[in-house]
C-alpha cells in the first residue's frame, strides 16, 4: 500500500545510487540534504518577508528566520510558530526547510519563526534542546518589536524537530512562565531507545532506515544512560498532563510511526486535546517533497489549518 509516488522516488533514488546518510561524513551529509531538496521540494512560494535575526542561548547566539505571510501587514501582532527543522539533531538547517516554513506561513497566515539551534556530533545532547528552549523564550520576550502576538505561540518541528517542540512544550510547562497554546508535531521522534514495532518492520527500504537511525542516534546520544532522558525521550516522561494541544502526523512506512502513535495516545490519556493522524502510505520525511508527493501538499494544508483554528483570534 505504499503510495506509488512515495515508491517511484524510492526507486529513483535507488537507481541513481544516492549513498545513504549514515554512510557520509556528518559534514558531507548537511551538504548532500541540503542540496537534494531541489529535486523533491516545490519552489519557494513568495511571502510578505523573510528576516534572518538572531536570538541569544546558553551557548551562543541562535540564528533565526522569520517569515511573515502574504498580505499581512508588518506592524500587525501575529500568531508565531515556532519551528525546529528536522534532520536527526544532525543534519538540516533553516535553507532546506525554508520553502516548507513559507508555505505553513502563508496557509495558516501565522508568522513562523525557524531555529536554526546547535547540532550533533559537534554539539551533543542535550545541545540542541537548550538552543530551542532559549529560542522560544527569546521570542516570546521580544514579541512586541518583532509584530508577535506572544499570547498566541505555538511550537512545531518534524521528525527531530518534533522531538524538540515536544520537549519545549514540557519545559514550559514545568517553568510555568511561556505559555504555548498549540504543538505541531510532525513523525515526531519520542523514544530514543528505538525500541517500537515500526523500527523493525519498517527498517529498511524507506529512505529512513534503522542504520540511519542509529548513525542520528549516536552522533547526537554520546551516553547511553541519556536515551531514558526525557528530554531526549519524552515519551518516557512520566507526568504528560496540562499540554498544549497537540496534532501529531505520522507516516505508515516510517520506523518512528509507532513513537508518534503512542505520544499522542499518551498525551490523550494525561487528559489533553491530541488529534493523531497517519498517512498509511507514505514514508519518513514526506512533508517537505510537495513538488513529487502529492500528499506532502494536503500534509502542509491540515498543518496549517489547525494552526489557524487554535490561534486564530477569539
Amino acid at each position: 500500500m505504499l503510495h506509488p509516488q512515495a515508491k517511484l522516488l524510492l526507486e529513483l533514488i535507488e537507481r541513481a545510487n544516492v549513498p545513504p546518510i549514515h554512510t557520509l561524513l556528518p559534514t558531507t551529509a548537511r551538504d548532500a540534504y541540503r542540496e537534494r531538496r531541489f529535486f523533491s521540494q516545490p519552489e519557494p512560494p513568495q511571502v510578505a518577508s523573510v528576516t534572518d535575526i538572531q536570538a541569544d542561548g546558553p551557548h551562543g547566539a541562535i540564528p533565526l528566520r522569520s517569515y511573515r505571510p502574504l498580505g499581512s501587514a508588518a506592524v500587525t501582532a501575529l500568531p508565531v510558530l515556532i519551528y525546529y527543522h528536522g534532520g536527526g539533531w544532525v543534519i538540516g538547517d533553516l535553507d532546506t526547510h525554508d520553502t516548507l516554513c513559507r508555505e505553513i506561513a502563508n496557509t495558516s497566515g501565522c508568522a513562523v519563526v525557524a531555529v536554526d539551534y546547535r547540532m550533533a556530533p559537534e554539539h551533543p545532547f542535550p545541545a540542541a534542546v537548550d538552543d530551542c528552549i532559549a529560542a522560544t523564550y527569546w521570542v516570546q520576550r521580544n514579541a512586541q518589536q518583532l509584530a508577535l502576538d506572544a499570547s498566541r505561540l505555538a511550537v512545531g518541528g518534524d521528525s527531530a524537530g518534533g522531538n524538540l517542540a515536544a520537549v519545549v512544550a514540557l519545559a514550559a510547562r514545568d517553568a510555568g512562565d511561556l505559555s504555548i497554546q498549540f504543538q505541531l508535531l510532525i513523525y515526531p521522534a519520542t523514544d530514543a531507545r528505538r525500541t517500537a514495532a515500526s523500527h523493525e518492520t519498517n527498517g529498511q527500504g524507506y529512505l529512513l532506515t534503522r542504520d540511519t537511525v542509529t548513525y542520528f542516534h549516536d552522533h547526537y546520544i554520546s551516553d547511553p544512560e541519556h536515551d531514558t532522558d526525557w528530554r531526549a525521550s519524552p515519551l518516557l516522561r512520566d507526568d504528560l498532563t496540562q499540554l498544549p494541544p497537540a496534532l501529531v502526523l505520522t507516516a505508515g512506512y516510517d520506523p518512528l510511526r509507532d513513537e508518534g502513535l503512542a505520544y499522542s495516545q499518551r498525551l490523550s490519556e494525561a487528559g489533553n486535546r491530541a488529534t493523531h493522524i497517519c498517512f498509511e502510505r507514505q514514508i519518513h520525511g514526506f512533508i517537505t517533497m510537495g513538488k513529487v508527493i502529492d500528499e506532502a501538499n494536503a500534509a502542509v494544508a491540515i498543518c496549517a489549518s489547525e494552526l489557524r483554528r487554535v490561534l486564530a483570534p477569539e
